[in-house]
């Protein structure tokens, strides 16, 4: 498939979702510069997992599990104002199309023919790293899976908070806001839950994998472009 076909199919299929791709004159681009002076211990919960993954009560950003946290951009480490390709952080705009800087797979997406290969993120790109520090990660896209595959989901109403709880095989459970996400300057799509992984899509390097969700169904699903600003929950090590 040529770069024009690529780019075509990908217009069509996020064009509810087109962004200038206009570099603002600010620097407030989600910049990776996470202040872990501030880092305090947050809690988890084993779900009884059979990879043993420990899941974070609350949204990265947030202080208590219905909080809803802050909106990043994936593989940015900060909130910022405004969520599109005018501001993300690794690519340009070449011709009115966006190329990647970092984190691609394929040389029709990347600027130049750019290819690094890289399809997890590294620590100094990951939004629970850079804000909680070297215990705490994003979740992969696998991870998402298993939770969804190994719990129950329940859509359910938390302090006047709609979101789903999840209970694992021990009886243990999380709660996941659903509060949409940001796509330039406003939150839309509000009975949505959507969560980024640390994981890249591959086949569109210009996508993340998520976790989508709302009071019907649940999947994981890599539709959603990199520059949008959606919430993340954190995983760590057993101990």
């Amino acid at each position: 498939m040529n770069k024009f076909t690529k780019v075509t199919a990908a217009i069509v299929l996020m064009m509810l979702f087109a962004a200038s791709c206009t570099k603002p004159d600010g620097p407030n681009n989600g910049g990776n510069n996470g202040n872990n002076d501030t880092i305090e211990e947050h809690e988890y919960v084993d779900l009884g997992l059979p990879s043993g993954t420990l899941w974070a009560t609350c949204n990265v950003g947030a202080d208590s599990p219905e909080g809803i946290g802050d909106y990043f951009a994936w593989g940015e480490t900060r909130p910022k104002d405004a969520y599109g390709w005018r501001s993300y952080r690794y690519g340009d705009c070449v011709n009115d199309c966006f190329e990647m800087t970092k984190y691609c797979t394929d040389s029709c997406w990347g600027l130049n023919g750019f290819v690094d290969g890289l399809s997890i993120l590294e620590s100094i790109d990951d939004a629970a790293t850079a804000n909680w520090g070297p215990n705490w990660r994003m979740a992969t896209k696998e991870e998402w899976e298993e939770l969804y595959q190994n719990t129950d989901w329940i859509w359910t109403d938390r302090n006047g908070v709609k979101g789903r709880q999840l209970t694992g095989p021990n009886g243990n459970s999380i709660f996941l806001p659903a509060k949409g996400f940001y796509l330039d300057s406003e939150v839309i799509c509000t009975g949505l839950g959507i969560y980024w992984s640390n994981t890249l899509h591959t086949g569109f390097p210009e996508r993340g994998w998520s976790l989508h969700f709302d009071f019907e169904s649940c999947h994981v699903c890599g539709t959603y472009e990199r520059c949008r600003g959606q919430l993340v929950r954190a995983v760590r090590a057993t101990q």
